[in-house]
């Protein structure tokens, strides 16, 4: 197996190194063939490994003096923060120093730096954003795009985001052909806005695509698809609708079972089957999104992400690093879009 390096932006999220540091050293304890760059302010990366007290030869600082907060404008950053941790950690990728860059920062400055400093591939027009969702199918999830990084798309982009999730799902999932859907409010072909039925016509020509026609959201979790298209707004505002539906369940299944000593007895006759619950429905258990798109790795972590959950992503940087993901999308698009003639 081939040797992995990956820069952590050490400085991103809401909890910084306290998060960041603990999830690279557990990284480097299931992966020999693992070495991790901490990208931010050396002092408090050191002392956090003090506190830790250990020490790897396959673990590097580089020091970066800036940081990019969780609220700040992304044309901010980019012109203000040059030696900030999630640029530095950006441009170890640009210059080949690493192959992938990990992020629990601001979402939006990450896309924008990462789009200005590694540029996109050859044939795509926009990044965008994916990640993985479970579905009553216990082997199986659902991977959608795009979530958030555009906010106004054609129906070129939906094909473009078709093709580079399509890929993705087929180089880490071992699928030949994944089903790819577009997301739509019915199953109807008279249903959706131009936009829709405008991509859907591009992806039912496509002789690459195996485009198996619209799913509702409903739909998303049944795995009736691999890959699911939107526009980002659409992406993005479901998204952030799973995460909150999730937490309400949790929120009344909590108060179910404080209610009175029958509730709490049978919470613990259900402990069980609540606890393999929470395993699966857990956000960190598929924590990372990927910046598809770009001419090298980009994994976006939730920010307000926990050591496990961080681990999770740089997990996703190391699979698409060894899977070499960028370059199956570049060869694949050049081929997949000339026939759309774009």
């Amino acid at each position: 197996m081939n040797n992995v390096t990956i820069t952590i932006d050490a400085m991103g999220g809401d909890y910084g190194v306290a998060v960041t540091v603990p999830a690279a050293l557990s990284i480097l304890k299931k992966y020999a063939n693992v070495r991790l760059v901490l990208v931010g302010d050396e002092k408090q990366i050191k002392s956090q490994l003090g506190f830790l007290r250990r020490n790897n030869k396959r673990l590097s600082i580089h020091h970066a003096s800036q940081q990019v907060t969780m609220d700040e404008l992304p044309s901010k950053a980019l012109r203000t923060k040059k030696d900030s941790s999630m640029r530095v950690a950006i441009d170890l990728v640009k210059s080949g120093e690493a192959q992938a860059c990990v992020s629990a920062g601001n979402t939006g400055a990450l896309m924008v730096i990462s789009r200005f400093v590694l540029r996109t591939l050859s044939g795509v027009d926009r990044p965008a954003i994916v990640t993985i969702f479970p579905t009553v199918n216990s082997s199986k999830d659902v991977r959608m795009l795009d979530l958030g990084a555009n906010i106004n798309s054609c129906a070129d982009h939906l094909y473009q985001f078709a093709v580079m999730g399509s890929v993705l799902t087929s180089a880490l999932d071992d699928i030949e052909t994944p089903k790819v859907g577009l997301l739509n409010i019915g199953e109807e072909e008279i249903k959706g806005n131009d936009l829709v039925k405008h991509a859907a016509q591009l992806l039912s020509e496509s002789k690459h695509i195996n485009y198996i026609g619209y799913v509702e959201g409903d739909d998303v979790f049944k795995g009736i698809a691999d890959v699911v298209v939107c526009d980002g707004f659409v992406g993005n505002v479901a998204l952030k609708v799973i995460e909150g539906t999730m937490q309400l369940i949790a929120f009344y299944i909590k108060q179910g079972f404080k209610k009175n000593w029958y509730s709490r007895i049978a919470a613990i006759t259900a402990y069980p089957v609540l606890n393999d619950l929470k395993k699966k429905l857990d956000p960190g258990r598929y924590n990372g999104a990927s910046l598809l798109g770009l001419q090298g790795i980009v994994i976006k972590s939730h920010g307000g992400a926990n050591t496990p959950s961080f681990a999770n992503a740089i997990k996703e940087a190391i699979l698409e690093v060894e899977k070499n993901v960028p370059q199956r999308i570049g060869e694949q698009v050049g081929i997949m879009l000339e026939e759309a003639e774009f």
